[in-house]
């Protein structure tokens, strides 16, 4: 078994529709409403094609042998021993006892390879040291260019130092780091010496590290002794020490100083903390690797944990490695002169696949940058593009969103974007809205956006377009890539029709899915394949819908749809109808509990233009309102329909976002509600949910 190849249609890519008579949908089954339509075309530049790294006949080559396709995909990577099975899978089966078995899958079996010498030590030997590895920028304005070869002497460094710490193949490190190159430089460090890696973001609070600590068995956590965030030193340390507090399994502590004077009395443990620059600066910068099978695990990587205990998903090592390398060089047409930035923290799974390992494994130069985008300036990352002179630039759309209410007229012509070839998209479904304004301001009208659908689960793009190949089309990330199969099916494991939504999922297996949960392999098998284990899909949780070409839509988590009366309605869809009006910047949808209909709707918008008064007195937000409310109802009901049609709206200054830029939408349901908010450590600004609530507030007493 392994990845099924696509459907013969007329075009690759697209699962056949049902023929014949309708699909029966049950009435009473989970189907997502198909509400919104998008018209607009964007077909690939001729120049952009005529260059681009992959064309159309991928698709076909791939379904023709997933496997084999897979395989020569690795064949990219160095290996120091051979595999000697391209795949195995062991699918989730009832037994006579009516039990469900855990999945196994392997790829690349007997195969060994060390990821780190994949990612910086070829590169060197074939010539390329003096290249860029990465351009750094912290937020006070410090900066930092790291060679190939500078880069491999640093990593050599940090992995002796590690070895003289007691670290050994196995072992685990959790990382408590911001986005500095001291975080890129360990992370390869515990590669190379076959540990597992596992970051933490780090505005998370010290009950979350601790989980992740314990939970891991790490005997090393590493951290600095503050971090910078909007502009400001903020200690960091003794939230580390708390979550190691009485830990057994850590042994020691390596602390980076990033902030020194600014933060004194910083907390330190003679024998158990150690200062990096005491032990990796001053450690040899010659290593000898050792190589590691391919299903070594490489990192542990945690979901959010908004519902229920956060999930360590294992990702291996060849496997992850081949689907990350190869998704960046095709989906970012990554060329030898790119300079790629994806702005995702390096904590997120965004950047362990297209930061960490994506671009490094094919050569490229990359920008980090430490701080918030609006740190001193709206403008800051259109200085860093044009500083560094950024090809390629993979951002949220909420980031984008942001933008529009920053720029409502456009980005001021003081920045010089044209380096920008290829834009691209993650974290959530972007708004057409949105997306149109990405290529326009920042792209310059031309540049494709490549929309990228995966998950931590997946490991790396499983749908996107082919950016010198797919019209696109702006909300959509179209379909999945070669070697890859999605489908939208209904409660039952059928697929819907054209034009309608539901469920998606991912036929068989690929090389970077991840291989179980960290400790709980029955939860692994319950989350993912127990739903459609019939069928063999995997079940990622999140709605979709084909549009009438079977092109798909994201609609979002499945949690975050809204029952209105029997109608399963999508927020990001809502969403989409909002921010398209042209006096809305961003908008975040939410359900909230109705006698009558079961489920309304609350939106929260941000206009355009801010009110030009105090901006923290709620009366402002709620003129705002009172001018923008019937106005916004009823642009939603002529959008979709009246079953959509916000019972609540209200204007407000921000939304709470992660540091991600996704927006936390299950606090703005908490605040409507009245519940207690959990966790707000991982906002990007922890005062916004307090400023909402007074909104709601006042507006409620209106």
């Amino acid at each position: 078994m392994g990845v099924t190849p696509v459907p013969a249609t007329g075009r690759q890519g697209v699962a056949t529709p049902p023929t014949g008579a309708p699909h029966p949908i049950d009435p009473a089954s989970a189907t997502i409403r198909n509400l919104l339509t998008e018209t607009r075309r964007y077909p690939a530049p001729a120049a952009f094609a005529a260059q681009a790294n992959v064309d159309a006949t991928w698709w076909d080559r791939a379904a023709a042998d997933p496997i084999a396709f897979w395989a020569e995909q690795a064949n990219r990577l160095d290996w120091a021993v051979p595999w000697h099975t391209d795949h195995s899978w062991q699918p989730a089966e009832t037994d006579d006892d009516g039990v469900l078995s855990v999945p196994r899958a392997e790829w690349f079996t007997g195969g060994m390879l060390n990821v780190a010498v994949n990612c910086v030590d070829r590169h060197v030997a074939a010539g390329k040291g003096d290249k860029v590895a990465f351009h750094f920028e912290g937020e006070l304005g410090d900066r930092r260019t790291i060679t190939y070869a500078a880069l491999e002497r640093e990593v050599n460094r940090a992995a002796n130092a590690l070895t003289d710490l007691g670290i050994v193949q196995g072992d685990r490190v959790v990382l408590y780091l911001p986005v500095i190159p001291e975080t890129i430089i360990i992370t390869l460090a515990i590669a190379r010496l076959g540990a597992v890696h596992s970051l933490v973001f780090g505005g998370f609070s010290a009950e979350a590290l601790r989980f992740r600590v314990q939970d891991t068995g790490a005997k090393l956590l590493v951290t600095t002794d503050g971090q910078f965030r909007r502009g400001q030193a903020v200690p960091v340390k003794a939230a580390a020490d708390e979550a190691v507090a009485g830990v057994d399994a850590i042994e020691h502590v390596l602390v980076v100083r990033r902030t020194g004077d600014l933060t004194p009395d910083i907390p330190f443990t003679p024998g158990r903390d150690v200062w990096w620059h005491e032990s990796v600066d001053l450690a040899s910068s010659v290593h000898e690797p050792a190589f590691f099978d391919a299903e070594t695990p490489l990192f542990i990587i945690y979901t959010s944990g908004t519902t229920g205990t956060p999930k360590g998903l294992v990702h291996t090592s060849g496997g992850y490695l081949t689907h990350a390398s190869w998704s960046h060089w095709a989906v970012f047409d990554a060329k030898e002169d790119d300079v790629h930035w994806c702005t995702a923290d390096l904590a997120w799974v965004t950047a362990h696949s297209y930061v960490h390992y994506g671009p490094l494994s094919n050569g490229t130069t990359s920008v980090i940058y430490e701080g918030t985008p609006n740190t001193p300036h709206p403008g800051r990352h259109f200085e860093i593009i044009a500083r560094y002179g950024v090809t390629t630039y993979y951002t949220a759309p909420t980031l984008i969103r942001t933008f529009m209410t920053w720029f409502p007229e456009g980005l001021p012509s003081e920045f010089d974007l044209s380096s920008i070839r290829l834009l691209g998209s993650v974290g959530e479904a972007i708004n057409p809205a949105a997306w149109v304004w990405f290529r326009e301001n920042i792209g310059a009208g031309s540049a494709p956006i490549v929309d990228t659908w995966w998950q931590s689960e997946t490991g790396a793009a499983v749908m996107a377009p082919l950016p010198g190949v797919s019209t696109l089309k702006p909300g959509s990330a179209l379909r999945a890539l070669p070697g890859l199969t999605t489908h939208v099916v209904d409660d039952h494991g059928r697929p819907v029709p054209f034009g309608s939504g539901g469920y998606l999922v991912i036929e068989g297996t690929w090389p970077g899915m991840a291989r179980t949960v960290w400790g709980d392999p029955e939860r692994y098998r319950d989350s993912y394949w127990a739903r459609f284990a019939k069928q063999g899909f995997f079940f990622s949780g999140d709605g979709a819908k084909y549009d009438d070409d079977g092109d798909i839509w994201l609609l979002g988590r499945v949690d975050d749809v809204i029952n209105v009366s029997g109608h399963r309605l999508s927020t990001i869809e809502i969403e989409s109808a909002l921010v398209a009006h042209p006096l809305v910047g961003e908008a975040g949808v939410v359900g909230v509990t109705d006698a009558r209909t079961g489920e309304a709707i609350a939106a929260f918008v941000i206009p355009a233009v801010a009110p030009a008064a105090d901006l923290g007195d709620p009366a402002v937000w709620l003129a705002a309102r009172d001018t923008l409310e019937l106005l916004l109802r009823a642009h939603v009901t002529q959008s979709i329909g009246v079953v959509a049609r916000p019972r609540e709206l209200f204007v407000v200054p921000d939304l709470p976002k992660t540091r991600s830029g996704k927006i936390m939408r299950r606090l703005l349901g908490d605040i409507v509600a009245g519940r207690a908010l959990g966790d707000v450590t991982s906002l990007q600004d922890d005062t916004v949910p307090g400023r909402i609530a007074s909104i709601v507030a006042a507006s409620r007493q209106s």
